[in-house]
């Protein structure tokens, strides 16, 4: 086997509830890339046209991004069936990327959000965590992380609100929050 990039893989999440862990995610991703690594991003629940979906595009094969979800947000109080199947979908693409080893940063976007709500199982991604080869450095983003998986965790970063734009009635932006 070749040496791989990155002789120690960790355990990274960001959650909380303040604005920039999936950008925080795809800075780690786009230093990764600039140094040689091979990055692959499993979004949860996220399936419409973003700025990230096609910068990646344009930084592949280095970086691979896959997004399971439909364009609508999920009532995560009561995911429809279709949003269920894609969110088991997405972590059976998480389980395969991590295992086979041949990324060296695996991010899964959002996922946190869908452990909070039983869109997936936590002792599934658990086992994941702790069976992946030792070098894959796996980031899990999304509000509401669990408990235990930040205790699983060797970083934990928590983005925490001070002010946003939003309070004053700016909406969303094309190529700054999508």
């Amino acid at each position: 086997m070749t040496e791989k990039p990155l002789s120690q893989g960790l355990i990274q999440v960001y959650t909380g509830d303040g604005k920039g862990k999936t950008t925080c995610a795809l800075g780690l991703a786009l230093r990764a890339v600039g140094q040689g690594l091979k990055v692959f991003m499993v979004q949860f629940m996220k399936g419409r046209d973003t700025g990230e979906t096609r910068a990646a595009a344009r930084l592949a094969p280095d970086l691979t991004l896959q997004s399971f979800g439909r364009p609508v947000l999920v009532n995560l109080q009561s995911p429809a069936p279709e949003d269920l199947a894609l969110a088991k979908e997405a972590l059976d693409q998480a389980r395969q990327v991590i295992l086979a080893g041949e990324h060296d940063l695996v991010i899964l976007d959002e996922i946190n959000v869908a452990l909070a709500y039983r869109l997936v199982p936590l002792e599934e991604v658990l086992e994941m965590l702790k069976t992946r080869p030792g070098w894959v450095e796996v980031v899990l983003t999304g509000r509401q992380a669990p408990p235990e998986l930040m205790a699983a965790a060797d970083l934990v970063t928590e983005m925490r609100p001070l002010k946003h734009y939003y309070d004053a009635g700016v909406p969303a932006r094309r190529g700054i929050e999508w």
